[in-house]
């Protein structure tokens, strides 16, 4: 990741030039080297996956048996090959490194932030999976409402990928009455648009209520919230980034009660941003868990 967000003079010279300085500066060589590493991991991958000997669950198998299945059954004009499936496995691999649990972070930080809002979040997952169970299960998420508001606020004002991914044009096309002219790089600031005030009332507060009558959604559909993309190029991994960062959080406030270290103030833990990707908080988020028993 950290080679990722690099700067690559290419990215910003697209020519010999660019790939001559990205060489000079050791990137090209630190590019093959780590690439080389995860195509050998995804080749022991496929291999496993593809071993005869492997029993294949009733289910039909992981993302990875489909994409084989994809590669070995293809039919007609579509061409699916090895790397494709390398290329896709690759996508998924670096697209949930950080995303679910920078945004884990961000979500613990504005509740302890918010006494009121993660005292409300609290009681509704307490309320919704009853005192007789060890801890959330899957099932239990959808009766959730007041915690998906919670996610959704989160994902406004802290997108894990602030700038999303880079596109190109492919053609001139005129927007807005702006001439972008073909191979121009475009980068989408989610971070700017989630505070905007001109879409957002009190746009840097943290409120989830505001979701409460509101049919704004970040399933693409609504631009003026837009933390996974939109359009054909949206995340595919939405719906288990979604899922899993909403069941983490309803198992941290359903089996522990949380405080701030003695001698601080919930309002002064700090909120400063750093990354590239992705934004992370730029101090480590230290809080004073207590099990939480039922009455």
């Amino acid at each position: 990741m950290d080679m990722m967000a690099s700067f690559s003079a290419e990215d910003f010279f697209p020519n010999a030039a660019g790939r001559l300085v990205d060489r000079l500066m050791g990137l090209v060589a630190r590019r093959e080297r780590i690439f080389g590493e995860l195509d050998a991991f995804f080749e022991t991958v496929i291999d496993q996956h593809m071993d005869p000997a492997r029993a294949v669950p009733d289910n039909g198998g992981d993302l990875v048996d489909v994409l084989i299945g994809l590669w070995k059954g293809h039919r007609g004009t579509l061409r699916f090959t090895r790397d494709h499936v390398k290329a896709i496995i690759l996508d998924t691999f670096l697209g949930g490194i950080d995303t679910s649990s920078v945004t884990i972070l961000w979500a613990m930080s504005e509740l302890i932030r918010n006494p009121r809002v993660l005292r409300k979040a609290q009681d509704e997952v307490r309320a919704a999976v009853g005192s007789d169970k060890a801890r959330v299960e899957p099932d239990d998420v959808p009766g959730l409402p007041y915690l998906r508001m919670v996610v959704k606020e989160t994902l406004r004002l802290h997108p894990p990928a602030t700038l999303l991914l880079p596109r190109e044009t492919t053609r001139d096309v005129r927007i807005c009455g702006y001439d972008v002219p073909a191979r121009t790089r475009v980068f989408v600031n989610a971070w700017a648009i989630g505070r905007d005030p001109a879409s957002w009332a009190d746009a840097e507060v943290f409120d989830p209520d505001r979701f409460e009558a509101s049919e704004v959604d970040y399933n693409g559909a609504h631009f003026e919230l837009v933390p996974f993309g939109a359009g054909r190029r949206i995340c595919p991994g939405l719906a288990m980034g979604e899922t899993n960062v909403t069941f983490t959080l309803a198992n941290l406030l359903y089996c522990f009660d949380w405080a701030v270290p003695e001698g601080i103030a919930p309002e002064d833990v700090s909120m400063e941003e750093t990354g590239r990707l992705t934004f992370h908080r730029k101090a480590p988020l230290v809080l004073v868990p207590t099990r939480f028993r039922q009455q």
